[in-house]
């Protein structure tokens, strides 16, 4: 029959419910086969004919998995050995169609039988409850009525078919109607391990005893009844009819959308979500270590409920496995989780050294009636059920050949990263820059504006008063508390919406048929993780914000972690700085969500009366601390004396695969907190990740399409590509989305020193000139294979346009964004208006790329199996790839040589390193570091409380310059005074009036950015600092993303034309313009970074001329000229006495200035030198209390704690 016949039918407008006719008998085997009668084929299926034409299976819109009719074919029957003569013994290989999706089923006759006799007892159950009342109303009873004797007879045919009982002993009337069903009176029924789903499992029948039963062929459904003949001619027949029946009872909706069905189509309302990939196995499994399911009747396993099996915690669950997780439902009509098992990276080896452990493998149960296997992924183990060993053996299978899907989530990448690269093919993949607090608060209040569904927002500080927009005054509504009410209300409020409102503005995290009412919890859901801080070492009070924003709805929800005393962890914290909206666009980077972080270009350092920065938002954390967060709108500071402390920040947006890689990232830690802090609390649901790959068959891509992909992606070099080793892969390859590699081979972490075991981070990731230079476009080569990490690809096609800043595509293939939502890729009209690279400001241009998420984690942090350094190796990968120029923007810079025991991470050493060969090569090289002047805690140099700051201090100087560990010593041994020209460190500073009538101040503008820059092509954004802390995996959870341009301009390096990304040059000018204090015409004489004529005339000089000016007007610290805290007590007790008052760091300069003219001293006005001052860039001074050890003293509680807090 052909089965596009049904679709047909309903696009021709017949009713959806309709049945198909039958097929023509004369067009041969279709109509029966040469043993049957033409007319016989209408006879076959009376009952299921009047099951389809029967509303009495009529399934509840809310529990419909289908809202339209799937189709099936036979694509394989089993055939029988030459003893076996029954169609029972036959096995159907069915492939279903539905929508986009397809998939195999591999099932037996006798499920098909079974299936059937379910159809018939719930439509006899349901006619009987109809014909009882029509009883009531005329008296009758229920002896009275034919039906029951049905309905009796039914039911004990089920107990008959459930335990094996031979038909004889069924009563005459039963038996005469099982004979008009074409059942033979000689026939004992077979019993199958599918039947029930009964977590005990019944003794397994001996399968060569099945076999030599001698049953006879009309012992099969009506409409499967082939005639006797040959091995092959039982095959076909069985097909044929198997495939009538098939189209009949998938021709009718609601026996389509039946419990029955359902299960034996293996659906649920997961498998349809294309956010969660392709559909895979589902099926009924038992689980134990789950608290015991409510449900309205207690049902027992035996009748005296005395036995052990009744008080078992093993219970049935449905289980869908995704090829990036493991879900477990009540039933398959249930959407909420009980839980998920979250595919990760496992180790290589077992705890024997004997091999890769497994995602699943069997176990063996004491009792020999049970069947188990396990799971083991993201540091848990769990054990399930299945009904028999076959079964089993097919779990096993299926969830090993998922870790084989393009993801590759059971082993790590690139970098060592639990993140494939993305964007090597056109999936979407594009990014967006924002300098400074103002522009990226911009972005993402208008981002949770428009959300429609979820909002995932994590941090190690979270604000709920904060403003997003300023004027505070004039954007109330702006707040981040007023923002999520108001987005959780309009959940709620959405509940009388239509479907298509509900689908386009409430969370859907299942399939919405038709006609489907939505529940106040699907609606506007809001996400928040915060840091749990130990509350003696910190002030950022996360309780008060917790509880702030659980009192805002009910769709907000709120975990904190980790419980310190539980969990062992009182030195490290949740560090990452994300925010996802709807998993369509995500925000990483050093922002958090909290006061203080606000700031544009300007810096400024006063705000006196208070229109940008209210209450405590005046933020400057050398000076104080509050003590207490909730009178948010009360001052902290004296505005009138104390300047706020500028903050410089840098934030991405990720669009594409890359933002739910950081969702899937979010989701993990969610899910991990849930388990330890809030496992029986209903309200905390877990989380599945989104499925974010490109699956061309769901877009409908013809074959051609697919092979113009196949080829693009066949110029990637060293993307190593194997053939699926499973047979069940192979099978579903069309369901797997079409990302290289198809395989990939664990590779193990590389080891954190890597100068001492001569190891690369990335070994095969060479970004050499060579590389950037070859023609890729259109072009097709045959992939190596030797490599098995994979690298991004070159990202620069060298074509023939010279036009200045004129910007190019790598593909010239048109975007293919259709599985992302139009509306987010206008949301940030800029990204769409910048056409030059010189047009540079707050939000840079949204650039198409090829990126990869990086992150740091461990068992603590995420309940990860390994440790994950990604950020580590990203870094020292690419400073030893660099080939002209490396820029860092960070909070601190403590690093170590090789051979440094107590720093551990190696970015000092990949700078080391490249600096000698630059060197030995005669080539011009640069390292520019950007850090904060002082670290941005409380207390002065000089104060007993303040031994903090001065142990950050200390390790900073022993990184840079001070001890046989710094990198300036060790290249001043080998290279001399040219150590300066290879890598210099520098500050930034700003100054203003605190009130119309008030003093002239100075502060450092505060380096919160965590950035690197190379050749102006690639760039690394995150919320990792370079320090042990962040780097190492083991400490601090971060995030971070590596960004390698696809659209290239013309640019100039080391005096010669140079091919640039359009990202990475974009956000180094528009850096270096706000620290230079360049007007936009000025861009263009930046644009090379190394030449003398930028590097020396411009940007060391401003630097230079920048700090003598402060130091003359404010003898500010920190500074060249104070080598030792007696010499800063005796520069502070000078100024207190001329101007009465300055602030911690000496930042309050004199009325006039005094200076000798002519042999005069004469006063001058401080405003006349810093009118002279250009943008905010001040050198790092290097002889800063050089004579002083920084050290925490015996006497200060500081000395008690391990030195690694510090660094």
């Amino acid at each position: 029959m052909d089965l596009e016949r049904l679709p047909a039918a309903a696009r021709h407008g017949l009713h959806p419910y309709a049945r198909v006719p039958p097929p023509d008998p004369d067009l041969g085997p279709e109509g029966g086969g040469d043993d049957a009668a033409p007319s016989s084929a209408p006879e076959r299926r009376p009952e299921v004919l009047a099951a389809a034409a029967s509303a009495s299976l009529r399934v509840p819109d809310a529990a419909r998995v289908f809202d339209e009719l799937p189709r099936a074919s036979i694509v394989a029957v089993s055939r029988p050995d030459a003893g076996d003569i029954t169609p029972m013994l036959l096995s159907y290989t069915i492939e279903v169609h539905y929508k986009q999706f397809r998939w195999r089923l591999y099932k037996k006759a006798s499920q098909v039988l079974y299936l059937h006799f379910a159809l018939k007892r719930r439509e006899f159950l349901e006619e009987f409850h109809e014909k009882q009342e029509q009883a009531k109303q005329v008296g009758n009873t229920f002896s009275q009525q034919p039906l029951g004797a049905i309905l009796a007879s039914t039911v004990f045919l089920l107990i008959c078919l459930r335990h094996r009982i031979n038909f004889y002993i069924l009563p005459s009337k039963v038996k005469e109607w099982l004979q008009n069903l074409g059942i033979g009176e000689h026939m004992q029924v077979v019993h199958d391990e599918d039947e029930a789903d009964d977590v005990n499992v019944p003794p397994q029948a001996d399968e060569s005893s099945i076999k030599n039963r001698n049953v006879p062929s009309s012992a099969v459904l009506p409409v499967i009844r082939p005639a006797l003949g040959r091995q092959h001619s039982i095959s076909d027949r069985a097909k044929v009819a198997m495939q009538e029946y098939l189209n009949h009872f998938l021709g009718n909706l609601d026996i389509v959308n039946s419990p029955e069905v359902c299960k034996f189509l293996e659906v649920s309302c997961l498998s349809f979500l294309p956010e969660y990939g392709p559909k895979l196995k589902e099926d009924y499994v038992s689980v134990g270590h789950l608290p015991k399911i409510q449900k309205d009747r207690k049902k027992k396993c035996c009748s005296c409920g005395l036995f052990s099996c009744c008080k078992s915690n093993w219970q049935k669950v449905w289980v869908v496995l995704k090829p990036g997780f493991l879900a477990l439902l009540e039933n398959p009509f249930d959407p909420k989780l009980l839980d998920v098992i979250i595919f990760d990276a496992l180790p290589h080896m077992d705890i024997n050294g004997e091999g890769q452990i497994a995602l699943a493998k069997e176990i063996k149960e004491r009792n020999p009636l049970h069947f188990g296997f396990q799971v083991s992924s993201g540091g848990r183990t769990i054990k399930l059920r299945a009904r028999s060993s076959s079964k089993v053996k097919d779990w096993v299978t299926a969830i090993n050949a998922a870790r084989q899907s393009p993801e590759g989530w059971c082993y790590p990448h690139r970098f060592g990263s639990f993140a494939p690269p993305r964007g090597l093919m056109e999936d979407g993949s594009m990014v967006q820059w924002f300098v400074d607090g103002q522009a990226a608060f911009e972005a993402i209040a208008s981002s949770i504006e428009d959300a429609k569904s979820e909002i995932f927002i994590t941090g190690w500080w979270l604000c709920p008063e904060l403003y997003l927009r300023r004027p505070f005054q004039h954007h109330g509504s702006s707040r981040l508390d007023a923002l999520l009410e108001a987005k959780a209300k309009k959940g709620v409020q959405m509940l009388g919406d239509s479907r298509d409102q509900i689908q386009e503005n409430c969370a859907t995290y299942f399939y919405i048929p038709e006609h489907f009412s939505v529940p106040a919890w699907t609606c506007s859901l809001n996400y928040i993780l915060l840091y749990k801080e130990v509350a003696l070492a910190l002030k950022i009070n996360s309780l008060y914000s917790k509880q702030r924003l659980l009192n805002i709805h009910e769709n907000v929800k709120v975990l904190r972690y980790p419980d310190h005393f539980s969990s062992g962890v009182y030195l490290w914290s949740h560090h990452e700085k994300i925010v996802i909206v709807d998993n369509q666009v995500c925000y990483i980077g050093g922002l958090d969500l909290c006061f203080g972080r606000y700031d544009s270009p300007e810096h400024k350092i006063t705000d006196f009366p208070p229109v940008i920065w209210p209450g405590k938002d005046y933020y400057n954390p050398r000076e104080s601390e509050p003590n207490s967060w909730e009178d948010t709108m009360k001052d902290e500071l004296d505005r009138t004396k104390y300047p706020r402390m500028p903050w410089h920040d840098v934030q991405c947006a990720l669009f594409g695969p890359a933002c739910r890689d950081v969702a899937r990232h979010f989701v993990q830690r969610w899910n991990y907190a849930k388990r330890n802090k809030a496992l029986n609390e209903q309200a905390i649901p877990l989380l599945m990740p989104h499925h974010h790959m490109v699956i061309p068959h769901y877009k409908g891509r013809s074959k051609e399409t697919n092979d113009e992909t196949e080829g693009k992606q066949d110029h990637d070099k060293g993307v190593d590509v194997r053939n699926p080793v499973s047979s069940i892969s192979r099978a579903s390859s069309q369901d797997i989305p079409l990302l290289l590699p198809q395989e990939l081979e664990p590779q193990e972490l590389p080891n954190l020193d890597l100068r001492a075991t001569d190891l690369d981070v990335n070994q095969s990731d060479h970004l050499s000139k060579k590389s950037f230079n070859q023609p890729l476009l259109n072009r097709k080569a045959k992939l190596d294979s030797s490599h098995k990490d994979l690298p991004m690809r070159s990202f620069v096609d060298n074509l023939s346009s010279h036009e200045p800043s004129s910007i190019r595509r790598f593909d010239s293939s048109k975007d293919d964004r259709h599985h992302m939502d139009k509306r987010w890729w206008e949301m940030q009209e800029r990204g769409d208006q910048v056409t030059s690279v010189l047009d540079v400001g707050q939000v840079g241009p949204r650039a198409t790329c090829r990126c990869q998420v990086v992150r740091s984690v461990g068992q603590w942090s995420a309940g990860t199996t390994q440790i994950e350094g990604s950020i580590h190796n990203a870094y020292f990968s690419l400073i030893e790839k660099a080939e002209h120029f490396v820029y860092i923007e960070n909070q601190f810079f403590i690093s170590g040589l090789s051979g440094d025991d107590t720093i551990k991470n190696r970015v000092l050493e990949a700078l080391y390193r490249r600096i000698l060969r630059a060197e030995r090569e005669k080539k011009r090289f640069k390292a520019v570091v950007v850090i904060p002047l002082l670290p941005g805690f409380q207390g002065g140099i000089d104060d007993g409380g303040a031994a903090s700051v001065r142990a950050i201090m200390h390790w900073q100087y022993r990184t840079i310059c001070r001890g046989p560990n710094s990198i300036l010593q060790n290249l001043f041994d080998v290279i001399g005074p040219k150590a300066h020209d290879y890598i210099s460190f520098y500050g930034l500073r700003a100054h203003d009036k605190l009130c119309d009538v008030g003093p002239l101040v100075t502060n450092q503008i505060y380096v919160h950015s965590k950035l690197m820059i190379i050749d102006d092509r690639i760039t690394l954004i995150g919320s990792a600092n370079i320090n042990d802390r962040s780097l190492l995996g083991s400490r601090d959870s971060e995030i971070a993303v590596v960004v390698e341009d696809k659209e290239v301009v013309n640019s100039r390096m080391d005096g010669r034309p140079w091919e640039a990304g359009k990202f990475s040059l974009s956000l180094r000018l528009s850096l270096w313009r706000e620290h230079l204090g360049l007007h936009p015409g000025e861009v263009g004489h930046i644009m090379d970074p190394i030449d003398d004529s930028t590097f020396k005339n411009i940007w060391m000089a401003t630097a230079k001329t920048n700090t003598m000016i402060y130091q003359d007007v404010f003898s500010c610290v920190p500074n060249d000229l104070i080598h030792s805290r007696a010499q800063f007590r005796q520069s502070f007790a000078q100024l207190k006495d001329k101007i009465g008052h300055t602030t911690i760091d000496l930042g309050v300069a004199q009325e006039k200035l005094e200076s000798y003219q002519e042999g005069d001293l004469k006063g001058t006005n401080p405003m006349d030198k810093l009118q002279l001052v250009k943008g905010h860039l001040v050198l790092f001074p290097l002889d800063f209390m050089c004579q002083e050890d920084l050290r925490p003293y015996f006497s200060e509680s500081e000395y008690y704690t391990s030195p690694q807090v510090f660094h």
